[in-house]
């Protein structure tokens, strides 16, 4: 066992590190910088989910250096006036064919059939919900994007019908017709006309998009969905720092408490592990009884048990 380096010291009148000088200049200016972090994104964002995994260790690791603000950009308000080029989008059918490469690339699941059979008309709906309950709480409001996503990507649900919506607020324990109901209104379309406006003024013009404002109001801007190491080395941009320090990485049963149900790439990247080593990680963090683990087009994911 070590000992405590602590002593005190009669002619310096200080306990403490020996070493320590009566008098010195120091700078804790680094210590505490913190910067704004914008994330413009979109409830049926393909790409938005395919930058999950990468996203969530961003926060987990390097979130006490910045606040993070989710903004909602407006995607898809109808087709009549939507279309993507360079995607070759043009009808709801087109987007399947999309999504099922981003999500094959990302290995984030992504079915995409419902866009031949049940096409979301627009993204508004649920974007709407988002503001509204983000008023009330914002950890409220990630957990709806968060199963909105799970839901339209890889379970193929409609996440523009308003029956999905009031199951997904409601199993929130908050009361999802209500919370339709002021979505629809004009509180709601007000709400989201000011994401709108302060995406508008961030520049963002495609999601994901991520903005790193400083104090000095400059910073850096990433489009689209990037390596880690993107993310990391904007904020020591935007900080002015060479080195930033992560936070430990939190413990699986946590994260999956928090989370509810985890893809095995979320996990491969949270722990930085193989796909090959999932399976045996999880079982060595979790007890048997904690989870249920399950599989949906080729990728397993892990269920917190009831």
């Amino acid at each position: 066992m070590s000992k405590n380096p602590m002593a005190c010291d009669l002619e310096t009148g200080i306990c403490g590190v020996p070493g320590n000088n009566e008098m010195e200049m120091i700078d804790l200016t680094n210590s505490n910088k913190k910067i704004d972090l914008y994330y413009v994104t979109d409830p049926i964002c393909s790409h938005c989910w395919a930058l999950e995994p990468v996203l969530r260790r961003l926060v987990s690791q390097y979130g006490h250096h910045f606040n993070f603000h989710t903004v909602m950009g407006g995607l898809l308000e109808k087709w009549e006036d939507f279309g993507d080029a360079a995607n070759g989008i043009s009808k709801p059918s087109d987007v399947a064919e999309h999504w099922k490469e981003v999500g094959v690339h990302s290995r984030m699941p992504i079915d995409g059939s419902l866009w031949l059979d049940n096409p979301i008309q627009s993204s508004f709906p649920p974007s709407r919900v988002y503001k509204v309950i983000q008023k009330r709480s914002k950890s409220l409001a990630n957990a709806f994007l968060r199963r909105a996503r799970e839901a339209v990507f890889a379970f193929n649900q409609n996440i523009g019908d308003q029956g999905m919506l009031v199951d997904i607020v409601n199993k929130l324990g908050l009361d999802g017709a209500s919370i339709l109901e002021e979505a629809q209104q004009e509180t709601g379309r007000n709400l989201l006309k000011e994401d709108f406006r302060l995406a508008a003024s961030l520049g963002v013009r495609g999601f994901p998009t991520i903005i790193m404002v400083n104090q000095e109001n400059k910073g850096v801007k990433i489009v689209g969905a990037r390596q880690l190491e993107y993310y990391i080395n904007g904020l020591k941009q935007a900080l002015h720092l060479e080195n930033i320090q992560p936070r430990v990485l939190p413990n699986l049963s946590g994260l999956l408490k928090e989370e509810k149900l985890l893809f095995s790439k979320e996990i491969e990247v949270m722990y930085d592990i193989h796909q090959s080593e999932v399976s045996s990680f999880v079982k060595e963090k979790l007890s048997s009884e904690s989870y249920h683990k399950k599989e949906i087009l080729g990728e397993s994911y892990f269920l917190q048990a009831e």
